[in-house]
Protein backbone atom coordinates (compact mmCIF):
# COMPACT_ATOMS: atom_id res chain seq x y z
CA UNK A 1 0.00 0.00 0.00
CA UNK A 2 1.24 3.49 -0.80
CA UNK A 3 -0.02 7.05 -1.18
CA UNK A 4 0.39 8.39 -4.71
CA UNK A 5 -0.94 11.87 -4.02
CA UNK A 6 -1.84 14.05 -1.05
CA UNK A 7 -3.72 17.33 -1.38
CA UNK A 8 -4.90 19.59 1.43
CA UNK A 9 -6.95 22.78 1.36
CA UNK A 10 -7.34 25.04 4.42
CA UNK A 11 -5.88 22.33 6.61
CA UNK A 12 -3.97 23.72 9.60
CA UNK A 13 -1.47 26.29 8.26
CA UNK A 14 -1.95 25.28 4.63
CA UNK A 15 -4.16 27.26 2.30
CA UNK A 16 -3.28 24.66 -0.31
CA UNK A 17 -0.58 22.04 -0.70
CA UNK A 18 -0.09 19.07 -2.97
CA UNK A 19 2.47 16.25 -2.94
CA UNK A 20 3.08 13.64 -5.60
CA UNK A 21 4.53 10.59 -3.88
CA UNK A 22 5.96 7.23 -4.86
CA UNK A 23 6.68 3.90 -3.18
CA UNK A 24 9.82 4.05 -1.09
CA UNK A 25 11.11 6.91 1.04
CA UNK A 26 9.86 10.50 0.94
CA UNK A 27 11.54 13.08 3.17
CA UNK A 28 9.92 16.39 4.11
CA UNK A 29 12.47 18.95 5.32
CA UNK A 30 11.43 22.16 7.01
CA UNK A 31 12.11 24.24 10.09
CA UNK A 32 9.67 24.19 12.98
CA UNK A 33 6.46 26.01 12.16
CA UNK A 34 6.69 25.55 8.38
CA UNK A 35 3.90 22.94 8.24
CA UNK A 36 5.63 19.64 7.56
CA UNK A 37 3.97 17.94 10.55
CA UNK A 38 0.59 19.22 9.34
CA UNK A 39 0.99 17.16 6.16
CA UNK A 40 1.86 14.03 8.15
CA UNK A 41 -1.14 14.75 10.38
CA UNK A 42 -3.42 14.93 7.32
CA UNK A 43 -2.30 11.46 6.20
CA UNK A 44 -2.78 10.02 9.67
CA UNK A 45 -6.22 11.63 9.95
CA UNK A 46 -7.33 9.78 6.82
CA UNK A 47 -6.40 6.50 8.54
CA UNK A 48 -8.12 7.02 11.87
CA UNK A 49 -10.44 10.06 11.45
CA UNK A 50 -8.64 11.62 14.38
CA UNK A 51 -5.58 13.75 15.07
CA UNK A 52 -2.62 12.59 17.14
CA UNK A 53 -2.14 16.18 18.33
CA UNK A 54 -5.59 17.48 19.31
CA UNK A 55 -8.85 15.93 20.50
CA UNK A 56 -11.24 18.05 18.40
CA UNK A 57 -11.40 18.98 14.73
CA UNK A 58 -11.57 22.77 15.15
CA UNK A 59 -7.77 23.34 15.19
CA UNK A 60 -7.45 21.40 11.92
CA UNK A 61 -9.20 24.14 9.93
CA UNK A 62 -7.06 27.09 8.85
CA UNK A 63 -7.87 30.30 10.69
CA UNK A 64 -10.57 32.20 8.82
CA UNK A 65 -11.74 29.20 6.79
CA UNK A 66 -15.03 27.35 7.29
CA UNK A 67 -13.81 23.89 6.44
CA UNK A 68 -10.71 21.88 5.59
CA UNK A 69 -10.37 19.33 2.82
CA UNK A 70 -7.94 16.41 2.75
CA UNK A 71 -7.75 14.35 -0.41
CA UNK A 72 -5.52 11.40 -1.21
CA UNK A 73 -5.03 8.71 -3.82
CA UNK A 74 -4.09 5.33 -2.32
CA UNK A 75 -2.76 2.39 -4.33
CA UNK A 76 -3.13 -1.13 -3.01
CA UNK A 77 -2.71 -4.39 -4.91
CA UNK A 78 -2.71 -2.50 -8.21
CA UNK A 79 -5.98 -0.68 -7.51
CA UNK A 80 -6.21 3.06 -6.87
CA UNK A 81 -8.82 4.60 -4.59
CA UNK A 82 -9.40 8.30 -4.00
CA UNK A 83 -10.53 9.41 -0.55
CA UNK A 84 -11.71 12.91 0.29
CA UNK A 85 -12.63 14.22 3.73
CA UNK A 86 -14.34 17.52 4.41
CA UNK A 87 -13.73 18.63 8.00
CA UNK A 88 -16.33 21.11 9.25
CA UNK A 89 -16.19 21.95 12.98
CA UNK A 90 -19.64 22.29 14.48
CA UNK A 91 -21.19 20.33 11.64
CA UNK A 92 -21.05 16.77 10.42
CA UNK A 93 -17.91 15.93 8.49
CA UNK A 94 -18.39 14.48 5.03
CA UNK A 95 -16.45 11.97 2.98
CA UNK A 96 -16.19 10.81 -0.62
CA UNK A 97 -14.79 7.60 -2.00
CA UNK A 98 -13.79 7.75 -5.68
CA UNK A 99 -15.68 11.08 -5.81
CA UNK A 100 -18.95 9.48 -4.64
CA UNK A 101 -20.40 10.58 -1.26
CA UNK A 102 -20.59 7.92 1.44
CA UNK A 103 -23.24 7.89 4.23
CA UNK A 104 -20.72 8.39 7.05
CA UNK A 105 -17.03 9.34 7.13
CA UNK A 106 -16.17 6.07 8.83
CA UNK A 107 -17.10 4.28 5.60
CA UNK A 108 -13.64 5.24 4.26
CA UNK A 109 -11.74 3.70 7.18
CA UNK A 110 -9.41 0.98 6.00
CA UNK A 111 -8.64 2.52 2.61
CA UNK A 112 -5.41 3.99 3.98
CA UNK A 113 -3.65 2.10 6.75
CA UNK A 114 -0.76 3.90 8.36
CA UNK A 115 1.38 3.78 11.48
CA UNK A 116 2.58 7.11 12.84
CA UNK A 117 5.52 7.54 15.19
CA UNK A 118 5.77 11.08 16.56
CA UNK A 119 7.22 12.95 19.57
CA UNK A 120 3.75 12.92 21.13
CA UNK A 121 4.08 9.14 21.49
CA UNK A 122 6.09 9.59 24.67
CA UNK A 123 2.68 10.16 26.29
CA UNK A 124 1.84 6.51 25.59
CA UNK A 125 4.27 5.62 28.37
CA UNK A 126 4.19 8.71 30.57
CA UNK A 127 0.66 10.01 29.98
CA UNK A 128 -2.75 9.14 31.35
CA UNK A 129 -4.76 6.00 30.49
CA UNK A 130 -6.76 7.80 27.80
CA UNK A 131 -3.63 7.93 25.63
CA UNK A 132 -3.16 4.18 25.82
CA UNK A 133 -6.86 3.42 25.31
CA UNK A 134 -6.78 5.50 22.15
CA UNK A 135 -3.68 3.67 20.97
CA UNK A 136 -5.53 0.36 21.25
CA UNK A 137 -8.73 1.65 19.69
CA UNK A 138 -6.99 3.28 16.73
CA UNK A 139 -5.22 0.01 16.01
CA UNK A 140 -8.48 -1.90 16.37
CA UNK A 141 -10.16 0.30 13.78
CA UNK A 142 -7.23 0.01 11.38
CA UNK A 143 -7.58 -3.77 11.49
CA UNK A 144 -11.40 -3.95 11.63
CA UNK A 145 -13.07 -0.68 10.52
CA UNK A 146 -16.51 -1.92 11.66
CA UNK A 147 -15.35 -1.42 15.25
CA UNK A 148 -15.53 2.33 14.70
CA UNK A 149 -19.30 1.88 14.81
CA UNK A 150 -19.05 -0.08 18.06
CA UNK A 151 -16.96 2.71 19.59
CA UNK A 152 -19.44 5.35 18.42
CA UNK A 153 -22.38 3.41 19.86
CA UNK A 154 -20.59 2.89 23.16
CA UNK A 155 -19.69 6.58 23.48
CA UNK A 156 -23.27 7.60 22.75
CA UNK A 157 -24.70 5.24 25.39
CA UNK A 158 -22.07 6.35 27.89
CA UNK A 159 -23.03 10.01 27.50
CA UNK A 160 -26.71 9.20 27.98
CA UNK A 161 -26.05 7.05 31.02
CA UNK A 162 -23.78 9.63 32.67
CA UNK A 163 -26.43 12.33 32.13
CA UNK A 164 -29.01 10.12 33.85
CA UNK A 165 -26.67 9.37 36.76
CA UNK A 166 -25.98 13.06 37.28
CA UNK A 167 -29.66 13.98 37.27
CA UNK A 168 -30.44 11.14 39.69
CA UNK A 169 -27.65 12.21 42.03
CA UNK A 170 -28.75 15.84 41.93
CA UNK A 171 -32.33 14.85 42.76
CA UNK A 172 -31.16 12.79 45.72
CA UNK A 173 -28.92 15.53 47.10
CA UNK A 174 -31.61 18.20 46.75
CA UNK A 175 -34.01 16.15 48.88
CA UNK A 176 -36.48 15.87 46.05
CA UNK A 177 -37.04 12.22 46.73
CA UNK A 178 -35.64 9.10 45.13
CA UNK A 179 -35.08 9.36 41.41
CA UNK A 180 -36.79 6.91 39.07
CA UNK A 181 -33.91 4.76 37.90
CA UNK A 182 -35.89 2.26 35.86
CA UNK A 183 -34.50 3.82 32.68
CA UNK A 184 -31.01 3.16 34.01
CA UNK A 185 -31.58 -0.58 33.66
CA UNK A 186 -32.13 -0.09 29.93
CA UNK A 187 -28.94 1.96 29.56
CA UNK A 188 -27.05 -0.63 31.60
CA UNK A 189 -28.01 -3.25 29.04
CA UNK A 190 -26.86 -1.08 26.11
CA UNK A 191 -23.61 -0.16 27.85
CA UNK A 192 -22.83 -3.77 28.72
CA UNK A 193 -23.56 -5.00 25.22
CA UNK A 194 -21.43 -2.44 23.36
CA UNK A 195 -18.83 -2.34 26.12
CA UNK A 196 -18.38 -6.11 26.10
CA UNK A 197 -17.77 -6.09 22.34
CA UNK A 198 -15.19 -3.31 22.64
CA UNK A 199 -13.53 -4.92 25.66
CA UNK A 200 -13.38 -8.30 23.96
CA UNK A 201 -11.80 -6.77 20.86
CA UNK A 202 -9.15 -5.03 22.98
CA UNK A 203 -8.32 -8.22 24.87
CA UNK A 204 -8.00 -10.19 21.64
CA UNK A 205 -5.84 -7.46 20.11
CA UNK A 206 -3.47 -7.46 23.06
CA UNK A 207 -2.90 -11.21 22.79
CA UNK A 208 -1.76 -10.73 19.18
CA UNK A 209 0.12 -7.47 19.69
CA UNK A 210 2.13 -8.22 22.83
CA UNK A 211 4.68 -10.62 21.24
CA UNK A 212 5.48 -8.08 18.51
CA UNK A 213 5.98 -5.31 21.06
CA UNK A 214 8.22 -7.48 23.23
CA UNK A 215 10.35 -8.39 20.21
CA UNK A 216 10.58 -4.78 19.07
CA UNK A 217 11.61 -3.64 22.53
CA UNK A 218 14.34 -6.30 22.71
CA UNK A 219 15.64 -5.05 19.35
CA UNK A 220 15.85 -1.38 20.33
CA UNK A 221 16.89 -1.87 23.98
CA UNK A 222 18.53 -5.30 24.38
CA UNK A 223 20.22 -4.28 27.62
CA UNK A 224 16.95 -3.31 29.30
CA UNK A 225 14.45 -5.42 31.24
CA UNK A 226 11.67 -7.30 29.46
CA UNK A 227 8.75 -5.19 28.28
CA UNK A 228 5.29 -6.45 29.21
CA UNK A 229 1.76 -5.33 28.40
CA UNK A 230 -1.23 -6.11 30.60
CA UNK A 231 -4.84 -5.00 30.26
CA UNK A 232 -6.35 -3.47 33.41
CA UNK A 233 -10.13 -3.67 33.29
CA UNK A 234 -12.54 -1.72 35.46
CA UNK A 235 -14.16 -5.09 36.10
CA UNK A 236 -11.18 -5.96 38.30
CA UNK A 237 -11.44 -9.45 39.75
CA UNK A 238 -14.86 -9.76 38.11
CA UNK A 239 -13.21 -9.97 34.68
CA UNK A 240 -13.73 -13.62 33.65
CA UNK A 241 -10.46 -15.52 33.48
CA UNK A 242 -11.73 -17.23 30.33
CA UNK A 243 -11.83 -13.85 28.59
CA UNK A 244 -8.10 -13.27 28.99
CA UNK A 245 -4.96 -14.57 27.27
CA UNK A 246 -6.86 -16.63 24.73
CA UNK A 247 -7.23 -14.37 21.69
CA UNK A 248 -10.93 -15.31 21.53
CA UNK A 249 -12.74 -13.38 24.23
CA UNK A 250 -16.27 -14.57 25.06
CA UNK A 251 -18.31 -11.40 24.51
CA UNK A 252 -21.45 -12.90 26.07
CA UNK A 253 -19.50 -13.75 29.22
CA UNK A 254 -18.06 -10.24 29.36
CA UNK A 255 -21.54 -8.73 28.97
CA UNK A 256 -22.89 -10.73 31.92
CA UNK A 257 -19.90 -9.74 34.05
CA UNK A 258 -20.30 -6.07 33.15
CA UNK A 259 -24.00 -6.07 33.98
CA UNK A 260 -23.29 -7.65 37.37
CA UNK A 261 -20.58 -5.10 38.14
CA UNK A 262 -22.81 -2.19 37.11
CA UNK A 263 -25.44 -3.41 39.56
CA UNK A 264 -22.79 -3.74 42.27
CA UNK A 265 -21.54 -0.15 41.97
CA UNK A 266 -24.85 1.55 41.16
CA UNK A 267 -25.19 3.33 44.51
CA UNK A 268 -21.69 4.77 44.19
CA UNK A 269 -22.35 5.84 40.61
CA UNK A 270 -25.52 7.70 41.54
CA UNK A 271 -23.76 9.38 44.44
CA UNK A 272 -20.83 10.54 42.30
CA UNK A 273 -22.65 11.04 39.00
CA UNK A 274 -20.09 9.06 37.00
CA UNK A 275 -19.98 5.71 35.24
CA UNK A 276 -17.46 3.54 37.09
CA UNK A 277 -17.53 0.44 34.89
CA UNK A 278 -16.68 0.02 31.23
CA UNK A 279 -13.85 0.24 28.67
CA UNK A 280 -13.66 4.01 29.17
CA UNK A 281 -12.20 3.33 32.66
CA UNK A 282 -9.64 0.74 31.55
CA UNK A 283 -5.89 1.02 31.05
CA UNK A 284 -3.09 -0.70 29.20
CA UNK A 285 -0.36 -1.23 31.77
CA UNK A 286 3.18 -1.05 30.41
CA UNK A 287 5.90 -2.51 32.59
CA UNK A 288 9.64 -3.17 32.49
CA UNK A 289 10.95 -6.00 34.63
CA UNK A 290 7.75 -5.96 36.67
CA UNK A 291 7.84 -2.21 37.38
CA UNK A 292 5.35 0.25 35.81
CA UNK A 293 6.81 2.11 32.85
CA UNK A 294 5.12 5.29 34.02
CA UNK A 295 7.18 6.72 36.83
CA UNK A 296 9.97 4.12 36.71
CA UNK A 297 11.22 4.03 33.11
CA UNK A 298 14.09 6.35 32.23
CA UNK A 299 13.78 8.81 29.38
CA UNK A 300 15.56 6.40 27.03
CA UNK A 301 13.49 3.44 28.18
CA UNK A 302 10.30 5.44 27.69
CA UNK A 303 11.32 6.30 24.13
CA UNK A 304 12.18 2.65 23.51
CA UNK A 305 8.77 1.52 24.78
CA UNK A 306 6.93 4.10 22.68
CA UNK A 307 8.91 3.05 19.62
CA UNK A 308 8.26 -0.64 20.36
CA UNK A 309 4.51 -0.02 20.55
CA UNK A 310 4.55 1.56 17.09
CA UNK A 311 6.90 -0.98 15.54
CA UNK A 312 4.85 -3.80 17.05
CA UNK A 313 1.70 -2.29 15.56
CA UNK A 314 3.39 -1.99 12.19
CA UNK A 315 4.48 -5.63 12.19
CA UNK A 316 1.01 -6.81 13.26
CA UNK A 317 -0.64 -4.85 10.44
CA UNK A 318 1.87 -6.23 7.94
CA UNK A 319 0.90 -9.75 8.98
CA UNK A 320 -2.73 -8.91 8.19
CA UNK A 321 -1.77 -8.71 4.51
CA UNK A 322 -1.98 -4.97 3.74
CA UNK A 323 1.31 -3.29 4.54
CA UNK A 324 0.70 0.09 6.15
CA UNK A 325 2.37 3.36 5.21
CA UNK A 326 4.96 4.27 7.84
CA UNK A 327 4.88 7.92 8.98
CA UNK A 328 7.87 9.19 10.98
CA UNK A 329 7.36 12.71 12.24
CA UNK A 330 10.51 14.46 13.43
CA UNK A 331 11.62 11.55 15.60
CA UNK A 332 15.16 10.70 14.50
CA UNK A 333 16.58 13.74 16.28
CA UNK A 334 15.10 12.35 19.53
CA UNK A 335 16.68 8.90 19.24
CA UNK A 336 20.15 7.61 20.03
CA UNK A 337 22.26 5.73 17.50
CA UNK A 338 20.86 2.27 18.25
CA UNK A 339 17.22 3.33 18.14
CA UNK A 340 17.81 5.34 14.96
CA UNK A 341 19.39 2.31 13.31
CA UNK A 342 16.56 -0.03 14.30
CA UNK A 343 13.89 2.39 13.09
CA UNK A 344 15.77 2.97 9.83
CA UNK A 345 16.03 -0.80 9.32
CA UNK A 346 12.26 -1.21 9.62
CA UNK A 347 11.61 1.84 7.45
CA UNK A 348 13.79 0.52 4.63
CA UNK A 349 11.65 -2.62 4.46
CA UNK A 350 8.38 -0.65 4.22
CA UNK A 351 6.60 -0.22 0.91
CA UNK A 352 6.34 3.48 1.67
CA UNK A 353 7.69 5.67 4.45
CA UNK A 354 7.22 9.41 4.85
CA UNK A 355 9.78 11.13 7.08
CA UNK A 356 9.85 14.70 8.39
CA UNK A 357 12.88 16.46 9.83
CA UNK A 358 14.03 19.98 10.60
CA UNK A 359 17.36 19.53 8.79
CA UNK A 360 18.66 16.85 6.40
CA UNK A 361 21.30 15.74 8.92
CA UNK A 362 18.55 14.42 11.19
CA UNK A 363 17.63 11.75 8.63
CA UNK A 364 19.79 8.60 8.46
CA UNK A 365 21.78 8.45 5.24
CA UNK A 366 20.10 5.21 4.13
CA UNK A 367 16.68 6.93 4.19
CA UNK A 368 17.52 9.71 1.78
CA UNK A 369 14.73 9.19 -0.77
CA UNK A 370 12.81 11.79 -2.73
CA UNK A 371 12.95 15.11 -0.89
CA UNK A 372 10.52 17.96 -0.43
CA UNK A 373 11.55 21.30 1.06
CA UNK A 374 8.82 22.98 3.09
CA UNK A 375 9.20 26.74 3.41
CA UNK A 376 7.05 29.86 3.28
CA UNK A 377 3.80 28.04 2.62
CA UNK A 378 5.18 26.12 -0.34
CA UNK A 379 6.18 22.52 -1.02
CA UNK A 380 9.10 22.19 -3.43
CA UNK A 381 10.43 18.86 -4.64
CA UNK A 382 14.20 18.77 -4.73
CA UNK A 383 15.53 17.01 -7.81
Amino acid sequence: MYVRQLEVTDFRSWEHAELELEPGVAVLIGANGQGKTNLIEALSYLSTLGSHRVSTDAPLVRHGAQRAIVRTAVVHAGRELTVELEISPGRANRARLNRSPVPRPREVLGVLRSVLFAPEDLALVRGDPAQRRRFLDDLLVLRAPRLAGVQADYDKVLRQRVALLKSAGAARRSGGGAADLRTLDVWDGHLARHGAELLGARLDLLVELAPYVRAAYRAVAPESATAELEYRSSLGDALPAAAQDTGKADVDLLEVAMLAQLAHVRAAEVERGVCLVGPHRDDLELSLGGLPGKGYASHGESWSFALALRLGSYQLLRCDGAEPVLLLDDVFAELDTRRRARLAEVALAAEQVVVTAAVPADVPEELRGIRFDIYGGEVRRVR
